[in-house]
């Protein structure tokens, strides 16, 4: 009964082993990949409608220079966990605080910068 009970305490909500490193490094993934195609589709149209192409350039390379970093200080923070800890359900709450910083930066960032270069034009 005892083993069950461990077991469970840390399955996530489809009886699978949550395993933090992978969550948070998947997380990373499409994070950088919805924040590449946001900055294309949004920030580009952006730029040719206000004709500030040189200036657009140089932040686009900047974000992403220092988007790509950023997020890999959050996924080697949880890759480098010990086995023991990687599994260990008080390590929820941290987890999440991560995800949405991970997720406002990578939604948010594109539509900033898309609103910065709207108001100069």
């Amino acid at each position: 009964m005892g083993k069950a009970l461990s077991d469970t305490a840390h399955t996530n909500a489809k009886g699978r082993h949550v395993d933090w490193r992978k969550s948070m490094s998947d997380n990373v993934a499409v994070a950088l990949i919805v924040y590449t195609g946001l900055n294309i589709f949004l920030t580009v149209g952006a730029i040719r409608e206000t004709g500030l192409k040189s200036l657009a350039m140089v932040c686009l390379v900047l974000l992403v220079a220092g988007i790509i970093p950023a997020c890999r200080k959050i996924d080697r923070r949880w890759s480098d966990l010990p086995e023991d800890q990687a599994h260990d359900p008080a390590l929820s709450p941290a987890f999440r605080r991560d995800q949405i910083v991970l997720w406002l930066a990578a939604l948010g960032l594109p539509f900033a910068l898309t609103l910065f270069f709207r108001s100069l034009g």
